[in-house]
């Protein structure tokens, strides 16, 4: 019986097939979400890590290799920050190389030398957004008041510096550490939770009151999909799951999927000296509906030029409600376009998922892993049996598998 190949594959764990793929293929482009894929997840983003020898392999994938993330590159949290820690010592900061490709959902462009720009992005949003943190610490700190008992006032600041992202176009409450703090105390923590959400959408008000009213919108890590109007669905705690930890007011259009466009508006560029969508095309100019982005791509790239295109992230859920199943997570669109879009041209994309339960955060479903004819295979992953995200590679050994068989591909790739 012929192998099928890893495109018609489901979780797979032929990480070998995988590695021939990186390593061989020359028309291919990697979009590659961060957290959780090349670091592992942690409850303060100022501690994250990444090794030196995975950026130094990300160069070795030039021009064929780009983040996209719903952090930022730039800032005290930025991932800048932690690529510089990675080569702190004097002679590896002279070959200090950042990582290329989107970040805050696809609003923020940078280079592989540290360039940064925010296509698409007026400067009255740059200063509304700017008024964000103060706004999320002030929320917090009345918050604090109202559960006086539980938050000592000695310890607010130190709880409000770790909680507030002060992010440059994507602003971020996050609650790991307060969800850490509160340990069993579910109501407490979901009121917190209520909060946020409260305060995201008074931020809303706030914008559309200055003019700003088709500015931004909230996204909400992990969530549960997207309600009928299109807004992202909090998932509140339970006794065994943190829920929604990230409360992030972003920049409307700043969504991975439109990310995806960019970036293979860019390949295509590099490649042809053509771009289908045109030069300044930006994330905030796509199109918000999947079946409008995938029929953008149709209309004006050429499939026979199509590039082999890997998707990799780690956050993707499924959850049922009674009879409802709701399915999110920020990976979960820019995912299923990129398989759409393998589908339609023809090209082979690839889904491959990092299981990055393994960190820090309590948010994240691990795979079930069992033994069928004396193989290790998962029989139990994340998605649900109707869902149309189709994950063909799996990690199940978490960001540390990934960037061992990353790092090789790239050395192959140099040695070709």
């Amino acid at each position: 019986m012929t192998a099928l190949l890893l495109h018609d594959q489901h979780y797979s764990l032929d990480h070998e097939a995988f590695l021939s793929t990186l390593s061989n293929t020359e028309n291919l482009l990697i979009i590659q979400d961060l957290d959780g894929v090349c670091m592992g997840l942690v409850k303060d983003p100022l501690t994250r890590k990444i090794d030196p020898d995975y950026i130094r392999a990300t160069r070795k994938f030039k021009d064929h290799f780009f983040v996209l993330t719903n952090g930022e590159h730039e800032g005290r949290r930025g991932v800048n920050r932690i690529v510089e820690r990675a080569f702190r010592n004097v002679a590896a900061k002279d070959e200090t190389s950042y990582l290329p490709g989107l970040a805050a959902g696809g609003v923020q462009w940078q280079t592989d030398n540290g360039q940064i720009s925010h296509p698409g992005v007026s400067q009255a949003e740059l200063d509304f957004l700017g008024t964000v943190p103060d706004l999320i610490g002030q929320c917090l700190g009345r918050f604090f008041t109202k559960y006086a008992d539980i938050f000592p006032a000695e310890l607010q600041p130190e709880l409000i510096h770790a909680s507030v992202l002060d992010n440059l176009v994507s602003p971020t409450a996050n609650l790991n550490v307060l969800a850490e703090y509160l340990g069993d105390r579910l109501e407490i923590y979901q009121d917190l939770q209520r909060t946020m959400e409260t305060l995201m959408n008074d931020l809303l008000e706030k914008a559309s009151q200055q003019g700003l009213d088709n500015s931004f919108f909230v996204h909400y890590a992990p969530n549960l999909g997207r309600d009928n109007v299109g807004k992202e669905i909090v998932r509140f705690a339970t006794a065994k799951d943190s829920g929604t930890t990230d409360f992030q007011f972003m920049v409307r259009g700043a969504v991975k999927e439109a990310g995806v466009l960019v970036l293979l508006n860019y390949y295509y560029a590099q490649r042809t000296g053509h771009y289908p969508l045109g030069e300044t095309f930006n994330a905030r100019q796509a199109p918000q509906n999947h079946e409008e982005l995938l029929q953008l791509v149709q209309e004006n790239f050429d499939p026979q030029l199509m590039p082999l295109i890997v998707g990799v992230g780690d956050t993707v859920t499924s959850h049922t409600e009674g009879d409802q199943v709701r399915r999110g997570g920020s990976d979960r669109l820019f995912l299923q376009l990129v398989q759409d879009i393998g589908k339609w041209a023809k090209s082979g994309n690839l889904v491959v998922y990092i299981d990055s339960s393994q960190g820090e955060l309590k948010n994240r479903i691990p795979l079930k892993l069992g033994t069928i004819n004396g193989q290790t295979q998962v029989i139990g992953g994340i998605t649900d049996p109707a869902d149309p995200l189709q994950i063909n590679v799996a990690f199940p050994g978490g960001f540390e598998q990934y960037t061992a068989l990353f790092q090789q591909a790239a050395t192959n790739r140099a040695e070709k």
